[in-house]
């Protein structure tokens, strides 16, 4: 993962400020994640995080990104986002409900690209008022799911297999190794 922290936690509080409350749980989140990354991929041959993408039976993961939200729940008061978001469980159900303890600010703006800002709102767009479920089966249409297998790492090359790619899968693993 190559995303400075500022600019991950900004990410984070994109998502919270822009898709609906009551529907961002951690599994949500981590999609939203791979679906701006491979969205970026697609339009520009780059990622937005450089994280490492991992299949797993709910559909694509970034492994360090994963890892530093779960500190959150093992370890709330050194976590590196404890900062940023809090994690509930929600009585009954299986969803790790993702509160955001700070908003999206106009001042978080400066950690990305013009591109990368539309791309987030692009795919808050898509999914802002989508449940877990409808977001894992998108992921599960996904090229880069269907041509890896559990546990194995997702290429960003396989962005290109999709429909909606303007790169192709060459194009893309030049441009990932040149960052």
């Amino acid at each position: 993962m190559r995303i400075p922290r500022t600019k991950l936690k900004a990410m984070i509080r994109f998502f919270c400020s822009n898709t609906d409350p009551n529907l961002l749980g951690k599994t949500k989140l981590m999609k939203l994640f791979y679906f701006a990354d491979f969205t970026h991929v697609k339009k520009f041959g780059v990622p937005i995080t450089y994280d490492r993408y991992v299949h797993l039976e709910r559909g694509p993961v970034p492994s360090n990104i994963l890892n530093l939200v779960n500190s959150v729940i093992d370890e709330p008061e050194t976590a590196l986002l404890s900062d940023t978001i809090s994690v509930r469980f929600v009585d009954g159900r299986n969803f790790q409900k993702i509160i955001c303890l700070k908003p999206f600010t106009a001042s978080d703006n400066e950690y990305f690209t013009e591109r990368e800002l539309q791309t987030l709102k692009d795919v808050c767009q898509r999914f802002s008022d989508k449940n877990t479920k409808y977001i894992v089966e998108a992921s599960h249409g996904e090229s880069a799911w269907i041509n890896t297998k559990e546990p194995t790492e997702i290429p960003y090359s396989l962005a290109a297999l999709d429909n909606d790619s303007k790169i192709t899968e060459e194009e893309i693993k030049i441009l990932v190794s040149l960052k």
